[in-house]
Parts: C-alpha cells; sequence; structure tokens
C-alpha cells in the first residue's frame, strides 16, 4: 500500500515540472532528503524517482521561460572546482572502480541539481518554499523521533531512514542540529499563529530526538549552535535565557545511561568509541601524507585504505568519522582545502548580506535567513568533525540558499534601478 501510495503522489506531480519547473527542484530536493520511497517495503523502495524528476527538470530547463541568469560569484565557482577536483580524484582512487563510480556519480548529481537550483529558484516566495520542503523532509523524522523519545523515555536510540546519509542515529541528529536554525527562521517570519506553534513544537521535538540519538557529537553542535544563537539574536540576553532553560529541561528528563554516554566526552582515552574514531583518523593522515595531491579517491572506509595506511593493518575498517578527514584522505590537501574554502565564503557572504538586509525594509528576511545559516553551518562545522557526512546534500543546500538570496535582492534592486521615476503629469492623473 505504501509504495502505491508514494509513487502516486511522486508521478502525480512530475507533470508540474514542465508548467513550473522549480516544482522539479522541490520535488528533487523533497525525495533527496526524505528519501520517502525507502519508507516502502516492496518495489517502490528502489524505484529510481529522483533520477526520473531530474530528467525531467533538465529536459525543461532550456526551455523555460523562468529560468532566471546564473548567479556567478564565489560560491558557485568554488563548487565547480570542488567538483572538478573529485572527479580528477577518482581517477586515481585506489578502491574499486564501481564503488569509486557510484560514489561519484552520487556526488555529482547533488551538486549538478543544487547548480540548477540557482538557476530555477528566485525571490522570497520559491526560497520559503524550498526551505520548507527542507523542514518538512528531515523534520518528519525528527518530530517522530522526539516523540517516541518522550514516550518511551529514551530507552532506545532514534535512528534515520534506511540506506540514506543519515541512517545511522549520530548523522540524523547532526541533520537536525542544521534543521532547526531553519525551523526558526520559519517561525521567525510565519504571520499566522498555527504555524508558529506548529514550528515550536517541531523544534522541540527535534531536540528531543537529537537527545534520543544518544550523539555525543551532536550534543557539542547543540551547545555551540545555541550559544550562536544567542549571539546572532537581536535580545541576546533573553534568547540566551530561554536556549539555556529549554536544553536544560530537556536534558533533566534524559535517562542516567545519556547522561553516562554524554560524561564520557571527558574520558575518552577509556571509550571504545572515541578510541575508533582516533584510529580512523591516524589512517586517514597516514594515507593523506602518502598521497597530498589527490588523496585515495572516493570511499577510503575500505579494507584496501587500512591493509596499507591503518596503525595495524590486520585491525578493524572504521569510516572516515570526520567531514575533514574524509575531505584530506579522498581528495588530498587541495580538496580539504576546497572544502573548507567553501565553508568559508558560505560564512562570509552569509554575515555580510545578513549585515546589509538586517535594516532595509523589505529585506529583513533575507538577515533572518543569513543568521539562521550561519547557526546550521556552525553546527555542521562543530558535529561534522566527528562525523563522515562531507556529501550529505544539507550543508550544499545552505550554500544555495546564501546564493539564492543574494541573488534575489541583488534582481530586485538592479529592477528598481531601471524602472524610472513617475512624471508629475502621470503623479497628478493618479
Amino acid at each position: 500500500m505504501r509504495d502505491i501510495a508514494i509513487t502516486a503522489v511522486i508521478l502525480s506531480l512530475v507533470p508540474l515540472i514542465f508548467w513550473r519547473p522549480h516544482v522539479g527542484i522541490l520535488l528533487w530536493t523533497w525525495i533527496g532528503l526524505m528519501s520517502p520511497h525507502r519508507l516502502t517495503y516492496g518495489w517502490a523502495f528502489s524505484f529510481p524517482f529522483a533520477q526520473i524528476v531530474a530528467i525531467c527538470t533538465l529536459i525543461v530547463l532550456p526551455f523555460t521561460k523562468y529560468r532566471h541568469r546564473f548567479p556567478w560569484g564565489p560560491i558557485p565557482v568554488t563548487l565547480m572546482l570542488l567538483m572538478i577536483w573529485m572527479t580528477i580524484t577518482s581517477l586515481y582512487a585506489l578502491n574499486d572502480p564501481d564503488t569509486v563510480f557510484f560514489n561519484w556519480s552520487k556526488a555529482m548529481k547533488i551538486h549538478a541539481m543544487l547548480l540548477v537550483t540557482m538557476v530555477l529558484i528566485r525571490g522570497r516566495k520559491q526560497i520559503d518554499q524550498l526551505i520548507w520542503v527542507i523542514v518538512l523532509s528531515i523534520g518528519f523524522y525528527g518530530v517522530k523521533g522526539g516523540v517516541w523519545t518522550v514516550l518511551t523515555g529514551s530507552r532506545g536510540i532514534v535512528w534515520g531512514p534506511p540506506r540514506s546519509y543519515i541512517e545511522g542515529n549520530n548523522e540524523l541528529a547532526l541533520a537536525l542540529v542544521m534543521l532547526i536554525p531553519l525551523m526558526y527562521y520559519l517561525y521567525q517570519t510565519a504571520t499566522k499563529r498555527w504555524i508558529r506553534w506548529v514550528l515550536m513544537f517541531s523544534m522541540v521535538s527535534c531536540g528531543f530526538s537529537i537527545l534520543g540519538s544518544h550523539s555525543r557529537g551532536a550534543f557539542l553542535a547543540v551547545i555551540a549552535g545555541a550559544m550562536f544563537l544567542a549571539l546572532k539574536s537581536r535580545r541576546k540576553a533573553v534568547t540566551a535565557i530561554v536556549v539555556t532553560i529549554g536544553l536544560a529541561g530537556m536534558i533533566a528528563v534524559m535517562p542516567g545511561a545519556w547522561v553516562d554516554r554524554m560524561e564520557s566526552i571527558q574520558n575518552y582515552e577509556a571509550d571504545s568509541s572515541s578510541q575508533a574514531r582516533l584510529y580512523s583518523w591516524k589512517t586517514m593522515w597516514n594515507l593523506a601524507l602518502d598521497r597530498p595531491i589527490v588523496g585515495g579517491g572516493f570511499d577510503t572506509a575500505a579494507p584496501i585504505i587500512y591493509q596499507r595506511y591503518a596503525p595495524d593493518p590486520t585491525g578493524p575498517v572504521y569510516s572516515s568519522h570526520s567531514i575533514y578527514f574524509q575531505a584530506l584522505s579522498e581528495h588530498g590537501f587541495p580538496g580539504l582545502f576546497l572544502f573548507i574554502l567553501f565553508g568559508y565564503l558560505i560564512w562570509r557572504h552569509a554575515k555580510r548580506l545578513g549585515a546589509e538586509s538586517a535594516e532595509r525594509p523589505g529585506l529583513e528576511w533575507v538577515g533572518t535567513l543569513m543568521r539562521m545559516v550561519q547557526v546550521s553551518l556552525l553546527g555542521f562545522a562543530v558535529g561534522g568533525a566527528f562525523l563522515g557526512l562531507l556529501h550529505y546534500d544539507l550543508p550544499y543546500y545552505l550554500a544555495t540558499l546564501v546564493v539564492l538570496a543574494a541573488a534575489t535582492v541583488q534582481e530586485e534592486q538592479t529592477a528598481r534601478a531601471i524602472v524610472p521615476p513617475p512624471t508629475r503629469a502621470a503623479a497628478a492623473q493618479t
């Protein structure tokens, strides 16, 4: 039944792409971030819905009148350079060619569609639609997991959708850390009270879901994000007090086992999970020193890598456990540089655009959105230090939101500049 329902919903929306191409972007985002077909148990589980949506969108792209000029700038150019460099490192990869090609094609599809997004999405209405799709897609798992955590007393661990980037408890928790600021943006800009109440409930539920994941990295990211949110708020003291009380209240209802796990951060020498991370990082560092330019290519969490570079060649194989070590080991020092540069450019442009728009009439929403993008990015930078989510969609959507907001502001300013002021005769007639 689920297979039929999901298929019917997606395929019924596909024809709308030929009417309004940005619908294809919204569909692609929903399928990519939520993976609704992974909630089925039959043939729909592996059906290529995203591929169908992408093909239809690309077919319409050259012919639609709703296509906008590509917003050239440091962020899109750096993303393209990152794509090119990932392609080059894939040619020198150490892993199995089929595995490398699978991971390369998956990453390229994500980034290519983000470039298409920069052409098809424009204006506050469409940007908000994109944010709503992002929030609803990942928020579904956050609200469900948060309610489950409260009702069961966190006697289990919250997991994400199967066979997705956020299937693991740690990965889902970090995605929710990045999502809550976007929820807060929608809360701040919503005009209907019931929507604000729903968003408030969703943010609290996602908070419980993060705690219910028992992820220590996400917990550190929550603290960092909460502190920065208070600093970026207009009413810093009030926000700091509310956030502190809210976070303390949620922690107070968590069981003792959760508290013990969070306290293990201080005793990482005796924690097997922490030692596995250190072991993995040493392996990735050894690989980078041996192949500093091209790295090992996609998916360095492989036996062939650990047999050559691990401190113990006969030991277990772990994932990179860090976006930074993942970028370094897969794509060498140039890849790590491009990745860090990409994040820096997102931060800098969000800060500048937010400051310029905050006090301008009609652009207050841009200032709010840019501050929340910074909070999300900080959460990813902190929590991602312990997780291998280099190729996960959501951080790149943050970059896209900055680009889209900047392009929208610039195009609106240009449009106003070329419209001549009304003459006295025209003013008198009106």
